[in-house]
């Protein structure tokens, strides 16, 4: 188990002073493990914000590389670094954001055959995949070994946020009984604003906090739905 120190003390001092986390919920942070499939839009501010708030271990699977496309939203990456893995700048950013961290990179795609493996090594999943098969992939998985998954997606101006399989909550499949194999889009297609993805990958950071610290509601069972043209949230049971 490992302990809180006086530097983590002051690191995160604001998360200590709040009454709902505390040093017992920082404690619980900092010997949590979260596996973060996706390091682009929406793994971008996952994958900051969870280092940030004291994640003491995180994998991350990703197996592409920098593309000058990905700059518009993926907040993690520099326009000299176009070419270069993904996950492998992210745990030297991550690193040094938060040098305690334990960061396990996996620069492959998570598939039928390896996904059981990999997610068993954890606590917490976030799905910041870009496509439906993954996803669904995802969710299986997740519901077969019980393992909370937060999820999000965006499209256009409009992004979702949820939580499944959390305390006996509801599983992916209850929410997407069918899921198309290959996407209603290709990926290289889809228009998004740029802040979109930082909007839903931090709402989505937040629900992985939430079932670490117990803080809050978490959104097991219901699912978030934004447009950020129209500055419009609303809140679906399901």
């Amino acid at each position: 188990m490992k302990t809180l120190t006086t530097e983590d003390r002051s690191r995160f001092a604001r998360h200590i002073s709040l009454s709902e986390i505390g040093e017992s919920g920082q404690q619980k942070l900092k010997n949590a493990r979260v596996l973060v499939v996706g390091a682009g839009g929406l793994g971008s501010p996952v994958l900051i914000y969870l280092a940030a708030a004291g994640v003491g271990c995180i994998g991350m699977v990703d197996d592409d590389v920098v593309s000058l496309s990905n700059l518009q939203r993926q907040v993690l990456y520099t326009t000299a670094q176009v070419g270069l893995k993904k996950v492998e700048i992210a745990a030297q950013r991550l690193q040094d954001l938060y040098p305690s961290i334990e960061l396990i990179s996996y620069t492959k795609r998570l598939t039928q055959e390896n996904a059981e493996e990999l997610i068993s090594n954890y606590d917490i999943v976030a799905d910041c995949s870009d496509n439906y098969a993954t996803r669904a992939l995802i969710g299986q998985v997740c519901a077969k070994l019980e393992k909370p998954l937060a999820y999000a997606s965006v499209l256009n101006y409009e992004g979702q946020v949820t939580v499944f399989n959390y305390m006996n909550g509801p599983s992916f499949d209850q929410l997407f009984p069918s899921v198309p194999k290959d996407g209603l889009f290709k990926t290289e297609d889809i228009g998004l604003v740029g802040a979109l993805p930082g909007i839903a990958g931090s709402l989505q950071a937040n629900e992985v906090i939430k079932m670490i610290t117990g803080y809050g509601e978490v959104l097991s069972g219901k699912l978030l739905v934004f447009a950020i043209d129209q500055n419009r949230f609303q809140v679906f049971n399901y």
